[in-house]
This record gives C-alpha cells, structure tokens and sequence, in this order.
C-alpha cells in the first residue's frame, strides 16, 4: 500500500481515541511547594473562626500531614522572630492567629472601650472556681463562694464555658462540671495548664460577652 493510502486509510479510521487512564489528573492532585505550602496554612489559619489543627489543613489541600505540621512550625518560627504584634499559638488542639501577650494590656483597654454585655460577677466568681478547682460540683461552689449559684452556673452553661463532668460518687450523687474546648478558645488557652493566676483572671475575663 502506499503512503497515500495508509494516510487515507487513518483519516477515515478517526482520531485517537484517548484512554480516561491517560488524561491528566483533576485541580487537588497537584504537587505544592513548601513555600506555597506555608502562606495557603497560613491563610486558612487566619480565615478560620476557630482554631484548625494540620490534620484539617492536610485534607482540604490533599497533601500529607507531616508536610503541613512543618510548615506550620515554620511558621511558629517566622511569627516569633518578626517584631509585630500578632503570633501563632496552638490553641484547644489547633492554631490560631492572635496578640502578643506583652501587648494584652492595650488590647483588652480597646475592648473594654468597646460597648458590650459582660459575664456578671457571680458569673466571673463561678468561673474562676470551676476553672480552678474541676470537676467540682454545686455544693462545693456554694462552700466556696458561701453564695448559691443556680443562675450563674446556668448562664455559664448557657455560654457553653463549662460542661457536665459526670457525677460525684457521694451521697445524692450531685453533678460535677468543668471547663468546655469553648472556654479555652474564648481565653486562648492552649490547655488548662496556661490557666492565668486567680490575680489576672478577671482582667482576662472581662471580654468574655454574656
């Protein structure tokens, strides 16, 4: 046959035909680089109302793990050596973008500024002995503030700054309770071992809105 009619003969065969096997792969599969890496945590720290752990950051950018944790703690790293007034804390089990502590005192000034409705002191009061003495319950609370605290313990409750522990094995098996994930995030407590001394406690907590 000749070379015209080979042509011919695979003009009227059809183009190739392209296995799906060999089409490239779909936006997500690409490889990220470090740098890019770093600055996309980066933004999802920042645009995430709560603290967000490299587990979820892994998953959204379909990279492994490990990757992300490195970029984070170079991260941590560049936040700290750079003089400005924000830093990167692991906070309640994820990161988080927020003020430098030397610089708490303007910070809180400004939001006390601010016009908004605050825990009451009994409210603060009870806080403070659950926080520092969990899980605790009722009667304990009232021994130790030598006041009742049903509404203030409801309002806590209600803030979702403490959580039901369980009951004491004690005669009428009262309730205990304790502090919530949510109470480390409105203090920006990594732990409860960051707790702040009974002293600056209520200067921490009067940000916290009722």
């Amino acid at each position: 046959m000749s070379e015209r009619a080979k042509a011919a003969a695979a003009a009227d065969e059809g183009p190739e035909i392209v296995e799906a096997a060999d089409a490239p792969e779909i936006e997500g599969e690409r490889e990220i680089s470090s740098t890019e890496l770093k600055a996309i945590a980066e933004a999802l720290i920042f645009v995430a109302e709560d603290p967000i752990n490299a587990k979820t950051i892994a998953d959204v950018l379909k990279v492994d793990q490990a990757s992300v944790s490195q970029a984070i703690e170079s991260l941590v790293d560049e936040y700290a050596e750079r003089p400005g007034g924000l830093q990167l804390r692991e906070i309640a089990g994820g990161w988080q973008i927020g003020t430098r502590a030397e610089h708490h005192e303007h910070v809180r000034a400004y939001l006390k500024s601010k016009p908004s409705a605050k825990l009451s002191l009994a409210s603060l009061e009870t806080l403070a002995v659950i926080a520092y003495k969990q899980p605790v319950t009722v009667p304990e609370i009232l021994e130790i503030r030598g006041v009742q605290s049903p509404s203030a313990i409801k309002t806590l409750l209600d803030k979702r700054l403490i959580v039901a522990k369980g009951r004491k094995e004690t005669v009428g098996r009262p309730m205990m309770y304790g502090t919530s994930k949510e109470f480390l995030l409105q203090f920006g407590l990594k732990d409860l071992s960051e707790l702040p001394s009974v002293e600056d406690f209520q200067d921490l907590a009067g940000g916290t809105g009722e």
